[in-house]
């Protein structure tokens, strides 16, 4: 039987903070951990190496996973603006659990991932990823990973709470990095649920991209795009037209394109970036393809909550036993306007099932079957029973090619 245990701290020194989550989250396990998450805020950065050989000494486990942020998350509880420190343990009998450690190598051509785990076609696995946005390329190496590994969930985000190169702190067991990414494979009897918020809702109609080129669409539905978007705005009432003046308006991309009908799950969000009334055109930020789906989305505190209901209405359903929670740092109390918002959420969609996650410069996630590296995002690992006595992934199986065993552009 998986168990979990999970714990938050917001003792000012690392030693205190260890005392008080370490006991706690043992006490709930029942048992030697098999994998160990920490996340901790920019104050302990400097304790990160005694952070982790005292997880280490005093777990027994050298599967250790963790970072710096912004602010941490736990016991349904967000910790924004002071020192805090969460943990969570996890007893995965069966399950094989592989740390791993990538590097960023340049080359000729532009740059190679080293260090990327050897899983075998046969195997199925998740991924946890943690990667330093300075210095990790997150978004070409998940087009990448989609193209030659489909199907591999990747759930995770960018560590967060530095403002500079080689200032974040990455755990991979007790090795101390400063850049790159750290992850873990977790293969066998687990059921990893991803639940991804983007936080918005959409407005208007769905159109075809009809004329356009790299982020720039030029027509909707054979119509100027900036003619569908005055069209889309004047469809709104006085409120939510307020919320787009205050740069709340995003473009949803649709991921499968064979569905009869599109809604929320089925769009990748990016923001508007500009529109030249003009040339009729209007920018996104990502590129964008003729024949594409495209819809306006609109992104503020009552859309973000109705988003996160919305989405996890089915997940008491799930058997939820524990939960790994990356919400995007331009969330949180700024955002809501109240305190522990998708912590409280989510401890109350899970049956208060150990929690622990941080405030992510960016949130790792799929959509559509796809893994990208999101904004503005609520990602999270809910990890449920098994559904059956050999493997429950709640993904389609698909053939995956094994990685390559030298560094490869991306």
């Amino acid at each position: 039987m998986l168990t979990f245990g999970a714990a938050v701290s917001t003792a000012p020194d690392h030693a205190n903070a260890l005392d008080e989550v370490i006991p706690a989250a043992l006490g709930q396990l029942g048992g030697a951990p098999d994998l160990v998450v920490c996340f901790f805020t920019m104050e302990h950065a400097d304790a990160a190496t005694g952070i982790a050989l005292s997880l280490s000494e005093r777990t027994g486990t050298s599967a250790i996973l963790g970072c710096t942020a912004q602010g941490v998350i736990g016991d349904g509880r967000e910790v924004e603006g002071e020192p805090g420190l969460a943990v969570w343990m996890a007893r995965l009998p069966g399950v094989s659990v592989r740390p791993f450690a990538l590097r960023v190598l340049p080359l000729e051509d532009g740059v190679g991932i080293d260090g990327w785990p050897d899983l075998p076609d046969e195997e199925r696995a998740s991924v946890l990823l943690l990667a330093d946005p300075f210095t990790f390329p997150a978004d070409s190496f998940l087009e990448r990973l989609n193209q030659e590994q489909p199907g591999l969930p990747v759930l995770g985000g960018m560590v967060s709470g530095a403002t500079e190169a080689g200032r974040h702190r990455l755990l991979r067991g007790t090795e101390l990095i400063d850049g790159g990414a750290v992850g873990v494979a977790l293969v066998g009897p687990v059921d990893i649920r991803a639940v991804v918020s983007q936080g918005c809702r959409p407005v208007g109609s769905p159109f075809a991209v009809t004329r356009g080129e790299g982020n720039i669409v030029h027509e909707l539905g054979g119509r100027p795009a900036v003619d569908r978007l005055r069209q889309m705005l004047a469809s709104l009432d006085q409120h939510e037209q307020e919320l787009l003046r205050g740069g709340g308006l995003q473009v949803g991309q649709v991921i499968d394109e064979h569905k009869a009908s599109f809604d929320r799950g089925d769009f990748l969000v990016r923001g508007l970036l500009g529109a030249d009334p003009e040339t009729g055109s209007i920018a996104v930020a990502d590129s964008v393809e003729v024949g594409q789906t495209l819809q306006f989305h609109v992104r503020d505190a009552d859309a973000a909550d109705e988003d996160l209901e919305l989405l996890l209405v089915p997940v008491s359903r799930w058997r939820p036993r524990g939960v790994l929670l990356f919400s995007c740092n331009g969330r949180g109390r700024g955002f809501f306007g109240e305190p522990d918002h998708d912590a409280a959420r989510v401890a109350a969609a899970t049956d208060a099932a150990p929690m622990a996650g941080f405030f992510a410069q960016g949130e790792l996630g799929p959509i559509g079957g796809r893994n990208f590296l999101h904004t503005f995002t609520a990602s999270m690992a809910v990890f449920c029973e098994p559904r059956d006595p050999v493997l429950a992934l709640d993904r389609a199986a698909t053939e995956r090619p094994p990685a390559p065993e030298t560094p490869e552009p991306v």
